[in-house]
């Protein structure tokens, strides 16, 4: 069992009331207040559980600038009140960021009953397989 500490926890439990707020904002008609406390609630939460120090060496690396700029230009512009746009730049931004950890979450949702099952339909495991290729390191 992996043991976490009281922050990574708080961190979880921040990212979860991010994913929340953002799936929530975006089923109100992209609400532009219910998506920016998602955003700030889900990159706070990310401190939290990695660390502030491995949070700013993730996102601005070299190779992940592209990356980021999308990511946080889209956080910036919900904030700034479009909603639409920002949220498609940040979906893009998210996609380039963490899409090497794609592989490893394909292989643990394989392993779920019911998803996995889900995931090797003829034309689902395709498109997953593809995406689940992705040799980039993180």
């Amino acid at each position: 069992m992996i043991s976490l500490t009281d922050s990574q926890k708080i961190g979880i439990g921040l990212m979860g009331f991010g994913v929340f707020f953002l799936f929530f904002g975006m089923i109100l008609f992209f609400d532009k207040a219910l998506l920016a406390m998602g955003n700030i609630f889900f990159v706070v939460g990310l401190a939290f559980v990695i660390g502030l120090e491995r949070t700013f060496r993730f996102f601005f690396q070299k190779h992940k600038m592209k990356a980021t700029s999308f990511f946080l230009g889209g956080v910036l512009i919900v904030l700034i009140g479009w909603p639409i746009i920002g949220v498609i730049l940040e979906f893009y931004g998210f996609f380039l960021l963490f899409r090497g950890f794609f592989p490893a979450v394909v292989s643990f949702i394989r392993r779920i009953p019911v998803l996995g099952y889900l995931l090797n339909l003829p034309f689902i495991s395709g498109y997953v397989d593809k995406v689940s290729e992705s040799n980039n390191m993180v």
